[in-house]
């Protein structure tokens, strides 16, 4: 069966209400959670990608038993010393940096060899951001060139740290929060602004934790070991996979979208912060609270008059898996727009800065680059005619969806290889934007 898809003619206008895939992030850390858990955990709504999938056969390599019922998936967890291995077991994280990172937090007190995988593309990403703190804990860890493979032997003697996270790395800091939870004493960490799914959840679980919050940082006390008992969780939309919907409607003509129930956690939305900065409307309804993540149903319309932006540094870090498609909000903009300060870009599942300005080269928007800042020239009478062929952006999932959304809207006659990749993350998106008209052969 062959690996690429083909666009030929841009999407008509469209007035739809869809559902975006089961929030990533939440998914994996319900079910790493879920395997430290006393007794039965029932997880509902949860995304079935590769990445999650991934993250349910490394719990059962571990000794965790999970099924799946008719609306949920039920994980039988035995508390914080429950994973029972053999020797030489091996964990296979595929593409996802969030299970490989998170899931060795949880290996610190496990005290037979594990060794940690990944594919191609997550070998070459580095892990000493989390291997040295896991290090001082107590654990025994090894790799070469500080990436995949990764050797793990725990310790019964975990000892906690001091740890600063400075990057606005979430899977760094839930790592190594994971691993205070299995840690006699308090563990201390300063980390800057990012995601805090795993927070939140340490909440609902009742696990002791203090945060003071700050302008850049939050300072994160932890209390372990802390055991919890068994939980429900209901996995909201997500809104990463909602983002390319969002710019998709954005620059259709005459369209309009309602995305409902999709997680808008304040870590999350800096994508609308963003393009509503840049003169798009997009707005909440229906707003409420689940066990500390906010939820909504999004709407968005068509937008002709776009602006450039001088994007604050300060939103990078809830944006970070949505600049691709912002950066071709900013190709359509009228004005120049700046981005500074995304090295973090290239620590994802590819280069994704090198990948991004590469591809906008080729559909002629003019950019400057200056380290980790650039420039992005819009051009808001960008209509293409040529020939498009992605090819060599190292499979990497949200690529392939951003040319989609760019096929669809600028025009142009393309060929988008590797549609495989999308299972690591929103298996069902060339499903959804075929319900909202798009020609895909």
């Amino acid at each position: 069966m062959r690996n690429h898809i083909e666009i030929l003619s841009e999407i008509k206008p469209f007035k739809k209400k869809i559902i975006v895939s089961s929030d990533k992030s939440i998914s994996i850390r319900s079910v790493l959670l879920a395997s430290q858990a006393i007794g039965k955990s029932r997880l509902y709504n949860l995304l079935e990608s590769e990445d999650v999938m991934n993250t349910l056969k490394s719990i059962s390599k571990l000794g965790i038993k999970y099924k799946k019922l008719k609306n949920c998936y039920l994980i039988n967890g035995y508390g914080l010393n429950g994973f029972e291995t053999e020797k030489n077991v091996t964990i296979d994280a595929g593409n996802s940096g969030t299970l490989a990172r998170l899931i060795l937090g949880l290996l610190v007190n496990v005290k037979k060899l594990i060794i940690l995988k990944g594919d191609g593309s997550l070998s070459k990403r580095d892990f000493s951001r989390v291997t040295n703190p896991l290090k001082n804990f107590g654990a025994n860890i090894s790799s070469k060139k500080n990436s995949l493979p990764v050797k793990i032997l725990g310790s019964e003697f975990l000892r906690p740290i001091d740890y600063i996270e400075d990057l606005g790395s979430a899977q760094c800091k839930s790592s190594v929060m994971l691993a205070a939870i299995k840690t006699p004493g308090i563990t201390k960490i300063k980390a800057k602004k990012s995601r805090n799914h795993t927070e939140l959840l340490f909440k609902y679980l009742k696990i002791p934790m203090k945060i003071l919050k700050t302008k850049n940082y939050d300072y994160i006390k932890i209390k372990g070991p802390c055991n919890f008992k068994g939980f429900n969780y209901i996995i909201p939309g997500d809104i990463s996979s909602c983002s390319f919907f969002l710019v998709l409607t954005l620059l259709s003509d005459k369209s309009r979208i309602k995305i409902k129930s999709v997680n808008i956690n304040n870590t999350r939305t800096g994508i609308i912060k963003i393009l509503n900065k840049m003169n798009a409307k997009i707005y909440f309804k229906n707003k409420r609270n689940y066990n500390g993540e906010l939820v909504a149903d999004i709407f968005v319309t068509s937008k002709k008059n776009l602006k450039g932006i001088n994007c604050p540094k300060n939103l990078n870090s809830s944006a970070i898996d949505e600049f691709l498609v912002i950066f071709l909000v900013a190709a359509k903009a009228n004005g120049v727009s700046t981005f500074r300060d995304l090295g973090e870009l290239n620590k994802k599942e590819s280069p994704r800065l090198d990948l991004a300005l590469k591809f906008l080269d080729m559909i002629g928007i003019k950019t400057l680059r200056n380290k980790n800042d650039v420039k992005i020239y819009g051009n808001p009478n960008l209509k293409l005619k040529g020939n498009y062929i992605v090819k060599e952006f190292m499979k990497d999932h949200r690529i392939f969806m951003m040319a989609c959304v760019a096929a669809l809207t600028f025009g142009g006659k393309w060929k988008i290889y590797d549609k495989n990749s999308i299972k690591t993350s929103f298996p069902e998106f060339l499903v959804k934007i075929k319900e909202l008209g798009a020609k895909i052969i």
